[in-house]
């Protein structure tokens, strides 16, 4: 028995070369981490939950140990790199079921640095590369939601960093038959590329991640088991939902849920977005705009329409609640200058000003409580249960995480959880009063926020045929992240003119395939209707302030305001989605037991088919629908892969294919190619 290690019952252990080294089982994967300092700090940020009692297989053979857990191991070796004065441990991954590697540690050169490397900080924090070997055939899935329009990740350098439509989910699910969590919230980058695989995070304490095997499938129960588990979905939450930036008043609000009902169309909820409040901070209705929300709430209710409201994390400096939660610590602070994030406008703002406003801490317990507590007796308090997480990146202008500072460490170290907190703060709260269903709307995630009731959204994206192709690939990674529960702004959120054909016909493309999505949700700034009427473009933005323009409303966005035809055509994918509710109800509970997405790619159902692997602008929905959008202006028909291993049928004509072929078919513009498997009757046409 070798003294360089010590057999634990969790895993294995060894100091050597000033670095600790600890590799555990954990689920069914591995954990390592590694880090300078004598020893861990387990109260160090982690999107796993606790470890599970099972034991891993530890074999220590002289300098050589393993540790084996589910159907991953972790073999480390004792190696004497080349122009090195000193040995060191080399960590490699291997299925246990095929003997294969799927990992394995790289030295970027011989002399310097080895596979992990930690540069010291000025505050007490390394900067920590680790790095793999790279395989030029390998295909890298998940990290987030991304706006480069890939399905792939091989090739790309990766952002660790939230921002506005670009989430950052430090979760990879590789082509090898390996998941890779970084489960660090550290600012960093990860670059796959052709000659090595580098995480980076630029602040931390230790090196830390997580590694498991399997298929796609077991990869990302895997996942859920080690990160949590989605809740329960609200039933509402499968139908349609109506928005737009903004309806400015009550009775506005009020007159769109009423038209539904009177052309009989399905409502399942309509969303109040923001300046409905007083100040930023405040989280309370505008007396004015909004003076009797219970009686409006209680509408709402008897014509069967649920309501949410958006509820920003912003603290506006002039806020009833700025001075308590600056004098307890419950707001961001900055090592140096005036703690104000965002120059922002607000309603005691005029329309040629911004106020600085900041953001409150969501990594402090108490701050989590408290903003909660003000949703809670202004909102929750009418009845009001869907909230809206808006800016909760945080969206700060410029992004300078280095000068923040939270309650949990530096904004290098930890600001990438900060949309896992503030989740948190209101699925926690309200589980606390006795809620049993907790759903959040949220423009932001990180590892695990999926437990929390997540339900991430791809953010202010513009409305473009070019955009719209990027959403598909950006939900499917999303899935593949661990969030399930995604949507999208139908018809993008800026620059939608309702008087150009080609928005029009964006419209209805991106409508019929969010009834294939897991929410189907129509929300974005439409250009002013008396501005996008003009013949020629206006000098300013929209024709005036664009500042103004937020505070007031956009154009409309209703099913009916397109004219005639369109609405014919959105009326009947609107009730498509209501005789499809049971099966997303469906797709949403296998979700939340075993990790699976309702979105999926191909290669999720169908792994061992090679041509599934490729395909990105396609996607099931469910096991048992596939849909292939119309994603260019004009196109009447659609090429479509039809995976090996099934047989498909066309929902439209009935015409049934054998699965590993592409076929061509009709789309025309009322109209999106769907495909049932294996002969499955669902009411997708009526």
């Amino acid at each position: 028995m070798s003294d360089l290690y010590t057999v634990r019952p969790d895993g294995l252990s060894c100091r050597m070369n000033r670095e600790t080294l600890l590799i555990q089982g954990w689920g069914a994967g591995i954990r390592v981490r590694a880090t300078p300092a004598d020893d861990f700090r387990d109260d160090n940020l982690s999107a796993l939950l606790p470890r599970p009692e099972e034991a891993p297989q530890v074999q220590v053979d002289g300098d050589n140990a393993s540790v084996a857990m589910g159907q991953v191991r972790c073999e480390v070796t004792l190696v004497y790199p080349h122009g090195e004065p000193r040995e060191e441990l080399h960590l490699r991954f291997v299925d246990t079921a095929t003997g294969k590697e799927l990992l394995s540690e790289q030295r970027s050169h011989f002399a310097w640095p080895g596979p992990r490397a930690f540069t010291p900080n000025a505050h007490r924090s390394w900067r920590i590369d680790a790095t793999f070997q790279a395989d030029p055939d390998e295909r890298i899935f998940g990290m987030g939601q991304r706006q480069h329009g890939l399905l792939d990740q091989k090739g790309c350098v990766l952002e660790l960093l939230q921002r506005n439509a670009e989430v950052s989910i430090p979760f990879a699910v590789s082509s090898r038959g390996y998941g890779f969590l970084w489960n660090n919230p550290a600012v960093g980058r990860v670059e796959f590329g052709r000659s090595l695989t580098r995480w980076v995070a630029e602040a931390g304490w230790q090196l830390d991640y997580w590694v498991t095997a399997g298929s796609p499938a077991q990869i990302l129960r895997n996942y859920a088991d080690v990160t949590g588990h989605a809740p329960d979905f609200p039933e509402w939450a499968s139908g349609f939902w109506q928005c737009r930036l903004r309806y400015r008043n009550q009775e506005e609000l009020l007159s769109v849920a009423r038209e539904h009902k009177r052309r009989g169309l399905p409502l399942a909820c309509i969303v109040i977005d923001f300046f409905h409040w007083t100040k930023q901070g405040e989280w309370r209705f505008d007396p004015v705009a909004w003076p009797d929300p219970q009686a409006m709430v209680d509408e709402l209710k008897s014509l069967g329409v649920e309501t949410m409201v958006s509820v920003w994390p912003t603290v506006n400096p002039n806020a009833d609640t700025y001075a308590k939660m600056h004098a307890e610590g419950w707001l961001i602070e900055a090592s140096r200058g005036m703690p104000v994030f965002k120059p922002f406008i607000d309603t005691d703002t005029g329309p040629l000003y911004k106020v600085p406003v900041t953001y409150y801490d969501p990594t402090h317990p108490d701050a989590r409580a408290f903003v909660f507590e003000q949703s809670r007796k202004n909102y929750h308090a009418y009845g009001i249960k869907g909230y809206w997480l808006d800016s909760c990146e945080p969206e700060v202008r410029p992004v300078h995480p280095e000068l923040m500072r939270l309650h949990l460490g530096t904004g290098l170290e930890v600001l990438n959880a900060y949309p896992l907190f503030h989740t948190r703060a209101f699925h926690e709260g309200m589980l606390a009063i006795g809620e049993k269903e907790a759903m959040f709307l949220c423009r932001s995630a990180w590892a695990g926020s999926q437990r929390y009731g997540c339900l991430l959204w791809s953010g202010d994206i513009r409305s473009s045929f070019e955009a719209f192709r990027d959403q598909i690939r950006g939900g499917l990674n999303a899935g593949l992240s661990g969030i399930g529960w995604w949507t999208t702004d139908i018809g993008g959120f800026y620059d939608g003119n309702g008087s150009k054909p080609e928005f029009r016909e964006l419209l209805v493309r991106w409508f019929q395939w969010a009834v294939f999505c897991p929410v189907f949700r129509l929300h974005g700034f439409r250009i002013p209707n008396d501005v996008a009427a003009q013949p020629l473009a206006p000098a300013k933005p929209y024709g005036k302030d664009s500042v103004l323009v937020f505070t007031d409303t956009g154009g409309d966005n209703e099913v009916w305001c397109w004219g005639e035809a369109i609405y014919e055509i959105l009326k009947g994918y609107l009730f498509m989605r209501e005789r499809l509710r049971p099966y997303a109800m469906e797709q949403m509970r296998a979700y939340s037991e075993t990790g699976t997405p309702p979105l999926r790619p191909l290669f999720l159902e169908f792994p061992d088919d090679p041509g599934a692997w490729k395909i990105e602008d396609q996607h099931l929905f469910g096991p048992s629908l596939l849909v292939a959008p119309v994603l260019d202006y004009q196109a009447r028909t659609r090429s479509v892969y039809l995976p090996a291993g099934a047989r498909w049928t066309d929902v439209w004509t009935g015409r049934a294919y054998e699965g590993g072929q592409r076929v061509e078919v009709d789309a025309p513009l009322e109209r999106i190619p769907v495909f049932s498997r294996d002969g499955v009757q669902l009411p997708v046409i009526a």
